[in-house]
């Protein structure tokens, strides 16, 4: 009896959280070391070939909850146009969806320090629901048909403002409203529309420690906002340390190793600051950046954006 009740107790709990915070696409929070993850328009802006990975497990205990891998590739082509290509394959309760998008931008210069890039991105996810995973179901869920590879589109862009120091970006990763699963209620309901803003900036304390601010700002249609601030150091270039808040969600350590003049590995922690840190021991994620650099480029200071 007392298990029941437990149990009953964590299904109200995890749907309470779920209202305040409802999620439909995957959160990172390493956002700051692959924006375009949530804007196209950074696609090349790294001034040279760039590969990433990510591998996110959230909420670890909780059956059901979300697990994510990302891996994106972009390059610069030419002196303002720039190429990536972005694969995310998330499962959610009941649900599993695999991202494919091709990503473009175009870069003008508005003044001596500032760049303007233009991004836009097109492709598709594929969607299966399994109706039998997962034990949080609505009781009338066994009864809906399995969904098995439903091609949907994907269309979306962006804008990224950026000097050697500092960025801001807005991005709608998908202008359409298809079917996507839909964790508050359980079903199949319309996708919803995300607006991103992201912005960040550099500072020098000494000649050997850098601090970069940032913030990520995801706004989607019918549910509250949500806001990540982050504060990242880098010491000697090639060790990173910082820390992130999620508002009414988590509080985040990251850290991060520069391996090589090319190879990047980070790595962060979120503690549940919600209801639902009584059901789970916290997220973890770990991410891989590759960068492709000439010879000139290594010679220089890592960039931290």
């Amino acid at each position: 009896m007392n298990l029941k009740i437990e149990k009953l107790v964590g299904l109200v709990m995890l749907m309470s959280a779920y209202i305040g915070f409802a999620q439909q696409d995957p959160q990172f929070t390493n956002y700051m070391y692959n924006p375009m993850s949530v804007n196209s328009a950074y696609a090349g802006n790294r001034g040279h070939l760039t590969v990433f990975g990510l591998h996110r497990t959230q909420w670890v205990g909780l059956d059901g909850a979300p697990t994510t891998q990302s891996f994106t590739i972009d390059t610069p082509v030419g002196r303002n146009v720039g190429l990536g290509l972005s694969i995310v394959n998330d499962r959610l309760g009941p649900s599993d969806e695999f991202y494919i998008d091709g990503n473009f931008s175009y870069t003008i210069n508005v003044s001596d320090t500032k760049r303007l890039s233009f991004g836009i991105k097109a492709g598709g996810r594929m969607l299966n629901i399994d109706w039998s995973r997962g034990q949080f179901q609505n009781p009338d869920a066994v009864f809906q048909q399995n969904i098995r590879n439903k091609f949907l589109p994907t269309v979306g862009a962006g804008l990224y403002l950026h000097g050697e120091r500092s960025y801001l970006g807005l991005s709608v990763p998908n202008f359409f409203t298809d079917q996507h699963y839909d964790d508050i209620q359980q079903s199949v309901a319309a996708e919803r529309l995300h607006f991103f803003l992201i912005g960040g900036t550099v500072f020098d304390l000494s000649e050997r420690t850098k601090f970069k601010p940032a913030f990520l700002v995801k706004h989607v249609v019918g549910a509250p906002l949500i806001f990540d601030l982050s504060a990242n150091f880098m010491f000697n270039d090639n060790f990173r340390l910082g820390l992130a808040y999620r508002w009414d969600d988590s509080v985040s350590g990251l850290i991060g190793f520069q391996l090589t003049p090319q190879l990047l590995l980070g790595y962060s922690y979120d503690y549940t600051t919600t209801e639902l840190q009584n059901f789970n021991t916290g997220t973890h994620e770990i991410m891989l950046r590759f960068e492709l650099k000439s010879k000139e480029r290594q010679l220089k200071s890592p960039r931290f954006f």
